[in-house]
């Protein structure tokens, strides 16, 4: 859909900072932005591996086949209900709990490349992650010019949580189509942004975070238009859910209730929304007991994530992105669920970033010399943050 006759994000479906000044179209700065993430990302599965040599271990088992993964990978190669597990307290975990988006691209590509589900898994994360970098360039550069643009980027890559986007799981393939679906909304495109919100849906169970903000956006610049509401954006709106509750419904049929089953399946792995008293019998034990440091860092992460919305908040940012990260936020405090995991659920949450990626960027009170310690700082922390947990730390990812 032509862009002409849609009104720009500041005057339609969005609230957001003043723009100092129009920003060129061009995407100046993407080549170098993205090539910094690609060099940090690798830079982290080089720390991986040093980390696996040290330990006699191998290091494509490692990242293709940590946790989680193996499930998708199962998925890919057997197609649903055929594996299960019994935990300890008697919990039946099937494999419904896991979206089939990301196990169908690993299937799709060992169809027609000579990989193995592990290093196809591996290739469909490592090019995703950088697929979303490269939307949340075009975001950054959109609403705040190429400066923040980078410095989102170079934040998001650093992040200590980050190592997970090279591995097989679906951050990064999730991060990907909601960065392009946000950025959609931005410039008015809703076919578009519904479409990939959909996508990002079948992607992992917080998939829905894309269509609510599409929703969100949408139900405001319809406000806006006082109804005169083009038909691309109710198709757009209409699309957004479709991917998750498309899965939710097939898993309920699957398992015989229809409204319930996928809610079953998802109690069974303990991940359910608690209102925050799973989140607070940890930090009760945590205070009172102590535990391992990977467990201190993910708190000092998560509320770092909290943290960060409310300054989005005060920097009035887009509504869609404010609606996106603060549901991501709301997941995970106010979800069960092993906490080791939560900061891996906050790494697509990438407008947290922005109140950060402007102050670097800022302008004359802020000196290169001062940008490059910090992402360099951040760096070095997210290198031997990414190769503790995915070879000593204990905690599930």
């Amino acid at each position: 859909m032509s862009t002409s006759s849609v009104p720009r994000p500041e005057s339609a479906a969005q609230s957001g900072p003043a723009r100092p000044g129009p920003v060129r179209r061009s995407s100046s700065g993407l080549v170098p932005a993205l090539v910094l993430f690609a060099a940090v990302r690798l830079a982290g599965v080089a720390a991986v591996a040093a980390a696996n040599h040290a330990l006699g271990r191998p290091l494509v088992k490692n990242l293709a086949h940590a946790w989680d993964a193996r499930w998708y990978l199962h998925i890919a190669g057997h197609g649903y209900g055929d594996l299960i597990d019994i935990t300890r307290r008697g919990a039946v975990q099937a494999d419904w709990a896991f979206f089939p988006l990301y196990p169908g691209l690993i299937r799709a590509l060992t169809t027609v490349l000579p990989l193995t589900p592990g290093r196809a898994a591996l290739v469909v994360s490592g090019t995703a992650a950088v697929v979303a970098a490269w939307g949340i360039h075009r975001i950054g550069h959109h609403l705040y010019g190429p400066a923040v643009a980078a410095a989102l980027v170079a934040l998001w890559a650093v992040l200590p949580q980050s190592v997970e986007l090279t591995i097989a799981y679906t951050e990064s393939l999730f991060s990907a189509l909601a960065a392009w679906s946000l950025y959609c909304v931005l410039k008015g495109r809703w076919l578009w942004a519904g479409s990939l919100a959909s996508l990002a849906g079948l992607s992992r169970p917080t998939g829905f975070a894309v269509a609510a903000a599409v929703l969100a956006a949408g139900a405001h610049d319809a406000v806006r238009r006082r109804g005169r509401v083009p038909l691309a954006l109710w198709a757009g709106c209409l699309l957004a859910p479709l991917g998750w509750l498309g899965y939710v419904l097939w898993v309920g049929q699957r398992t015989g209730d229809l409204l319930h089953g996928y809610f079953q399946v998802q109690h069974a792995w303990n991940s359910r929304f608690d209102f925050g008293a799973g989140s607070l019998r940890f930090l009760r034990s945590l205070l009172l007991h102590g535990g391992a440091f990977v467990y201190a860092a993910d708190l000092v992460l998560v509320a770092a994530g909290v943290l960060l919305f409310c300054l989005l908040c005060l920097d009035r940012a887009p509504l869609a992105l404010v609606v996106f990260a603060g549901v991501l936020v709301l997941v995970v405090v106010g979800g069960s669920g092993s906490f080791s995991s939560k900061p891996r659920f906050l790494l697509p949450a990438f407008p947290l970033l922005i109140p950060l990626a402007r102050a670097l960027a800022g302008g004359r009170r802020t000196h290169p010399a001062q940008t490059v310690l910090v992402v360099g700082a951040l760096a070095a922390v997210s290198l031997l943050f990414g190769a503790y947990v995915m070879v000593v730390a204990r905690a599930p990812l």
